[in-house]
């Protein structure tokens, strides 16, 4: 993966000891193929159309059904951690959908109303348990390691949903994010 851009380098401003803050600003990392959608729709739960419908071609090529799941729109507390998930989201549509993609970082600055609905990723635990989730968690634990803080220890079947957000930086939102809190991090 490529290097994260220096004007996307916050974990020094926003990892303690503790893990990542929090407030009501969080950020969404995606494909550059997607911002013109995004910008005038927000960011939708199960948002990469086109990727599901190219998912759902390729199972019915090889006979089997395929049922798209209403996934949550993801965020993080950290333009780093975001820029994480931009590069694996490039990488995962370059499989099925030709095109010259970069991976982009959105601001997600919530009210308060609607900054309580965020809610910690547990259900990231099944994806730290296969290969992808092992490069993320050595990709955080070279984050910490870079800013003077031990790798985070965590047990993913017996974790507090807490940690989920506090050390992994993993967190969702289950509603569509309007257009109006959303602003595409360019420097």
């Amino acid at each position: 993966m490529a290097d994260t851009p220096t004007f996307l380098q916050d974990a020094k401003d926003v990892l303690t000891d503790q893990g990542f803050t929090t407030n009501n600003t969080w950020y969404h990392g995606t494909s550059s193929a997607l911002v013109d959608s995004i910008k005038a729709q927000g960011l939708k739960r199960s948002g990469d159309k086109e990727l599901n419908a190219a998912a759902k071609k390729t199972m019915a090529t090889i006979g089997n059904s395929y049922t798209e799941s209403i996934e949550p729109v993801f965020l993080t507390q950290s333009k780093e951690l975001a820029f994480y998930w931009a590069q694996k989201t490039v990488r995962d549509r370059s499989v099925r959908i030709a095109g010259n993609e970069q991976p982009v970082v959105f601001t997600v600055t919530l009210p308060e109303t609607l900054n309580t609905q965020v809610k910690p990723d547990v259900g990231a635990a099944s994806l730290l348990l296969v290969s992808e989730g092992e490069n993320f968690m050595a990709y955080l634990a070279g984050l910490y390691q870079k800013h003077g803080f031990d790798a985070p220890e965590i047990d993913l079947m017996k974790a507090d949903r807490m940690e989920y957000l506090t050390k992994l930086g993993m967190a969702y939102f289950d509603e569509d994010i309007e257009a109006t809190y959303l602003n595409l991090i360019t420097s």
